[in-house]
């Protein structure tokens, strides 16, 4: 499935994807930098009414944001080197405990994901607001 959005209607993308997830828990973001993956992962968690601050886990590596119906994690694995980086640093623990798992550079530690991952693939468009959602996993 794919569609295309820009940054003015992010919400609406946001919407959009949260009623193809279904009952989907481990959303992998693929992209470049830059290409929007944090930015989009924010619409996410304002459209599920997360309560606390929404912000990047660059250097804590995992965010754990509470919403009405639970948590979600918020994960960053760029800074990592291997999937025993991310054992060592708690990763595999989120991604199995049934919690909305929302992973940025999931290339850093393929081998611990669920086999039920949703795997997104975002990019920039010639407009540079715009972006294209590839997603594998509905």
């Amino acid at each position: 499935m794919e569609f295309t959005f820009d940054l003015e209607h992010i919400h609406n993308a946001a919407k959009k994807f949260w009623q193809l997830a279904g009952d989907k828990k481990v959303f992998a973001f693929h992209g470049e930098m830059g290409a929007g993956k944090t930015t989009f992962i924010h619409a996410l968690c304002d459209e599920k009414k997360v309560k606390s601050t929404v912000g990047s886990p660059t250097f804590s590596i995992i965010n754990e944001y509470a919403y009405d119906d639970g948590k979600i994690f918020h994960i960053d694995l760029y800074r990592l080197k291997d999937e025993e980086d991310a054992i060592r640093a708690g990763v595999e623990d989120c991604l199995y405990t049934g919690a909305i798992c929302l992973v940025e550079w999931p290339d850093k530690a393929p081998g611990i994901f669920p086999e039920e991952t949703v795997h997104i693939h975002i990019s920039t468009l010639p407009k540079r607001a715009e972006r294209l959602l590839l997603i594998d996993g509905y």
